[in-house]
Protein backbone atom coordinates (compact mmCIF):
# COMPACT_ATOMS: atom_id res chain seq x y z
CA UNK A 1 0.00 0.00 0.00
CA UNK A 2 2.75 2.45 0.92
CA UNK A 3 4.67 1.73 -2.30
CA UNK A 4 1.62 2.26 -4.52
CA UNK A 5 0.61 5.47 -2.74
CA UNK A 6 4.19 6.78 -3.04
CA UNK A 7 4.08 6.11 -6.78
CA UNK A 8 0.78 7.99 -7.08
CA UNK A 9 2.04 10.90 -4.99
CA UNK A 10 5.47 11.42 -6.51
CA UNK A 11 5.28 9.90 -10.00
CA UNK A 12 7.96 7.27 -9.34
CA UNK A 13 8.01 3.68 -10.58
CA UNK A 14 6.49 1.03 -8.31
CA UNK A 15 9.50 -0.50 -6.52
CA UNK A 16 8.32 -2.95 -3.89
CA UNK A 17 11.85 -4.21 -3.23
CA UNK A 18 13.03 -0.74 -2.17
CA UNK A 19 10.55 -0.40 0.71
CA UNK A 20 11.88 -0.96 4.23
CA UNK A 21 9.50 -3.24 6.15
CA UNK A 22 9.59 -4.06 9.86
CA UNK A 23 6.73 -5.77 11.70
CA UNK A 24 5.41 -5.71 15.26
CA UNK A 25 6.71 -9.08 16.49
CA UNK A 26 9.53 -7.50 18.52
CA UNK A 27 7.28 -5.07 20.41
CA UNK A 28 6.85 -5.69 24.12
CA UNK A 29 4.14 -4.67 26.55
CA UNK A 30 6.54 -2.65 28.66
CA UNK A 31 7.39 -0.43 25.67
CA UNK A 32 3.69 0.27 25.15
CA UNK A 33 3.41 1.27 28.82
CA UNK A 34 6.52 3.46 28.76
CA UNK A 35 5.30 5.16 25.58
CA UNK A 36 1.98 5.99 27.23
CA UNK A 37 3.78 7.45 30.25
CA UNK A 38 5.63 9.81 27.91
CA UNK A 39 2.54 10.85 25.96
CA UNK A 40 2.82 8.52 22.96
CA UNK A 41 1.06 5.53 21.46
CA UNK A 42 2.54 2.78 19.30
CA UNK A 43 1.21 2.40 15.76
CA UNK A 44 2.37 0.45 12.71
CA UNK A 45 2.77 3.14 10.05
CA UNK A 46 3.55 3.17 6.35
CA UNK A 47 5.51 6.38 5.72
CA UNK A 48 6.59 8.05 2.50
CA UNK A 49 8.16 11.50 2.31
CA UNK A 50 9.85 13.49 -0.43
CA UNK A 51 13.04 14.99 1.01
CA UNK A 52 15.97 16.85 -0.54
CA UNK A 53 17.98 13.79 -1.54
CA UNK A 54 15.18 11.39 -2.52
CA UNK A 55 12.07 9.67 -1.23
CA UNK A 56 11.61 7.82 2.04
CA UNK A 57 9.56 4.62 1.82
CA UNK A 58 9.26 2.66 5.05
CA UNK A 59 6.84 0.57 7.11
CA UNK A 60 7.55 0.01 10.80
CA UNK A 61 6.19 0.55 14.33
CA UNK A 62 6.28 4.17 15.45
CA UNK A 63 5.69 6.20 18.56
CA UNK A 64 3.20 8.94 17.70
CA UNK A 65 1.83 11.63 20.06
CA UNK A 66 -1.32 10.36 21.74
CA UNK A 67 -3.11 13.63 20.94
CA UNK A 68 -2.82 13.02 17.17
CA UNK A 69 -5.92 11.70 15.41
CA UNK A 70 -3.95 8.91 13.75
CA UNK A 71 -2.85 7.66 17.19
CA UNK A 72 -6.49 6.90 18.00
CA UNK A 73 -7.30 4.78 14.94
CA UNK A 74 -8.43 1.41 16.31
CA UNK A 75 -9.77 -1.98 15.20
CA UNK A 76 -10.71 -2.35 11.53
CA UNK A 77 -10.41 1.38 10.88
CA UNK A 78 -7.66 2.74 8.66
CA UNK A 79 -6.36 6.28 8.25
CA UNK A 80 -4.20 8.01 5.65
CA UNK A 81 -2.56 11.33 6.50
CA UNK A 82 -1.50 13.47 3.54
CA UNK A 83 0.50 16.70 3.56
CA UNK A 84 0.32 18.81 0.39
CA UNK A 85 1.64 22.25 -0.55
CA UNK A 86 -1.68 24.04 -0.98
CA UNK A 87 -4.11 22.23 1.30
CA UNK A 88 -1.75 21.43 4.18
CA UNK A 89 -2.43 18.27 6.21
CA UNK A 90 -5.59 16.20 5.63
CA UNK A 91 -6.71 12.88 7.11
CA UNK A 92 -8.80 10.20 5.37
CA UNK A 93 -10.43 7.77 7.76
CA UNK A 94 -12.66 4.72 7.31
CA UNK A 95 -13.07 0.97 7.47
CA UNK A 96 -10.18 -0.93 5.93
CA UNK A 97 -11.18 -4.52 6.61
CA UNK A 98 -14.21 -6.78 6.34
CA UNK A 99 -16.16 -8.24 3.44
CA UNK A 100 -18.30 -5.19 2.61
CA UNK A 101 -15.53 -2.52 2.62
CA UNK A 102 -13.31 -4.81 0.51
CA UNK A 103 -16.13 -5.56 -1.96
CA UNK A 104 -16.91 -1.84 -2.23
CA UNK A 105 -13.30 -1.02 -3.10
CA UNK A 106 -13.09 -3.84 -5.71
CA UNK A 107 -16.33 -2.76 -7.40
CA UNK A 108 -15.16 0.87 -7.47
CA UNK A 109 -11.98 -0.25 -9.27
CA UNK A 110 -13.98 -2.29 -11.79
CA UNK A 111 -16.27 0.68 -12.50
CA UNK A 112 -13.24 2.91 -13.09
CA UNK A 113 -11.79 0.34 -15.51
CA UNK A 114 -15.08 0.11 -17.41
CA UNK A 115 -15.31 3.88 -17.73
CA UNK A 116 -11.75 4.03 -19.05
CA UNK A 117 -12.67 1.77 -21.96
CA UNK A 118 -15.03 4.38 -23.39
CA UNK A 119 -12.70 7.34 -22.83
CA UNK A 120 -10.60 8.89 -25.59
CA UNK A 121 -7.16 7.18 -25.27
CA UNK A 122 -5.40 10.54 -25.44
CA UNK A 123 -7.40 11.79 -22.46
CA UNK A 124 -7.21 8.76 -20.20
CA UNK A 125 -5.62 9.19 -16.79
CA UNK A 126 -2.43 7.06 -16.73
CA UNK A 127 -2.33 4.14 -14.24
CA UNK A 128 0.04 6.04 -11.92
CA UNK A 129 -1.63 9.42 -12.61
CA UNK A 130 1.50 10.76 -14.37
CA UNK A 131 2.23 10.73 -18.10
CA UNK A 132 5.25 8.59 -18.97
CA UNK A 133 7.40 11.61 -19.83
CA UNK A 134 6.54 13.22 -16.48
CA UNK A 135 7.64 10.34 -14.25
CA UNK A 136 10.22 11.22 -11.60
CA UNK A 137 13.66 9.63 -11.27
CA UNK A 138 14.04 10.57 -7.59
CA UNK A 139 15.69 7.63 -5.78
CA UNK A 140 14.11 5.76 -2.90
CA UNK A 141 16.46 6.24 0.03
CA UNK A 142 18.22 3.46 1.87
CA UNK A 143 17.06 3.27 5.48
CA UNK A 144 20.47 4.42 6.72
CA UNK A 145 19.86 7.80 5.05
CA UNK A 146 16.49 8.40 6.72
CA UNK A 147 16.20 11.16 9.32
CA UNK A 148 13.80 10.60 12.22
CA UNK A 149 13.74 10.56 16.02
CA UNK A 150 13.88 7.55 18.34
CA UNK A 151 12.73 5.84 21.51
CA UNK A 152 15.47 3.79 23.20
CA UNK A 153 14.99 1.37 26.08
CA UNK A 154 18.16 0.24 27.83
CA UNK A 155 18.37 -2.34 30.60
CA UNK A 156 21.17 -0.93 32.73
CA UNK A 157 23.00 -1.67 35.96
CA UNK A 158 21.70 0.55 38.76
CA UNK A 159 24.96 2.36 39.45
CA UNK A 160 26.38 5.87 39.28
CA UNK A 161 27.65 7.23 35.96
CA UNK A 162 25.65 5.02 33.59
CA UNK A 163 23.48 7.83 32.24
CA UNK A 164 26.52 10.07 31.74
CA UNK A 165 28.28 7.39 29.68
CA UNK A 166 25.21 6.76 27.52
CA UNK A 167 24.50 10.43 26.85
CA UNK A 168 28.17 11.03 26.12
CA UNK A 169 28.19 8.36 23.41
CA UNK A 170 25.00 9.79 21.90
CA UNK A 171 26.59 13.25 21.83
CA UNK A 172 29.68 11.84 20.07
CA UNK A 173 27.34 10.60 17.31
CA UNK A 174 25.70 14.06 17.04
CA UNK A 175 22.45 12.83 18.61
CA UNK A 176 20.63 15.16 21.01
CA UNK A 177 18.21 14.00 23.72
CA UNK A 178 14.61 15.14 23.97
CA UNK A 179 13.57 13.37 27.20
CA UNK A 180 14.79 10.76 29.69
CA UNK A 181 12.79 8.45 31.94
CA UNK A 182 14.50 6.18 34.47
CA UNK A 183 12.40 3.72 36.45
CA UNK A 184 13.59 3.50 40.05
CA UNK A 185 15.02 0.08 40.85
CA UNK A 186 12.85 -1.99 43.16
CA UNK A 187 14.20 -2.95 46.53
CA UNK A 188 16.77 -5.69 46.11
CA UNK A 189 17.16 -5.11 42.35
CA UNK A 190 20.53 -4.21 40.85
CA UNK A 191 19.24 -3.18 37.43
CA UNK A 192 16.58 -0.92 35.92
CA UNK A 193 15.18 0.45 32.64
CA UNK A 194 16.47 3.69 31.14
CA UNK A 195 14.20 5.28 28.51
CA UNK A 196 15.56 7.93 26.15
CA UNK A 197 13.71 9.94 23.50
CA UNK A 198 15.94 11.66 20.93
CA UNK A 199 15.58 14.51 18.50
CA UNK A 200 15.89 13.88 14.76
CA UNK A 201 19.09 12.26 13.54
CA UNK A 202 20.36 10.05 10.72
CA UNK A 203 19.53 6.37 11.05
CA UNK A 204 23.16 5.44 10.34
CA UNK A 205 24.29 7.66 13.23
CA UNK A 206 21.78 5.99 15.52
CA UNK A 207 22.94 2.54 14.39
CA UNK A 208 26.52 3.49 15.23
CA UNK A 209 25.53 4.94 18.61
CA UNK A 210 23.57 1.83 19.58
CA UNK A 211 26.55 -0.33 18.64
CA UNK A 212 28.86 1.69 20.87
CA UNK A 213 26.44 1.89 23.80
CA UNK A 214 25.80 -1.85 23.64
CA UNK A 215 29.50 -2.45 24.34
CA UNK A 216 29.27 -0.82 27.78
CA UNK A 217 29.51 -3.30 30.64
CA UNK A 218 26.60 -1.56 32.37
CA UNK A 219 24.20 -2.41 29.49
CA UNK A 220 22.67 -5.73 30.51
CA UNK A 221 20.40 -6.58 27.55
CA UNK A 222 20.01 -5.78 23.84
CA UNK A 223 18.91 -2.17 23.36
CA UNK A 224 15.33 -1.70 22.13
CA UNK A 225 14.98 0.97 19.42
CA UNK A 226 11.62 2.23 18.10
CA UNK A 227 11.35 5.10 15.66
CA UNK A 228 9.26 8.14 16.59
CA UNK A 229 7.19 10.44 14.35
CA UNK A 230 5.72 13.69 15.65
CA UNK A 231 3.40 14.07 12.61
CA UNK A 232 3.35 17.83 13.08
Amino acid sequence: KATIMASLAYGIDVQFDKAYVEGITKLQGQDIRYAEQMGYRLKLLGISKRVNNGIELRVHPCLVPSKCLIANVEGAMNAVMVHADAVGTTLYYGKGAGSEPTASAVIADLVDMARMQSADPSHRVPPLAFQSDQMSTDPILDMSSVVTSYYLRLRVADQAGVLAKVTGLLAQCDISIDAVLQRPASEGESQTDLIILTHNCLEKDMNHAIGEIQKLSSILAPIVRIRKEELS
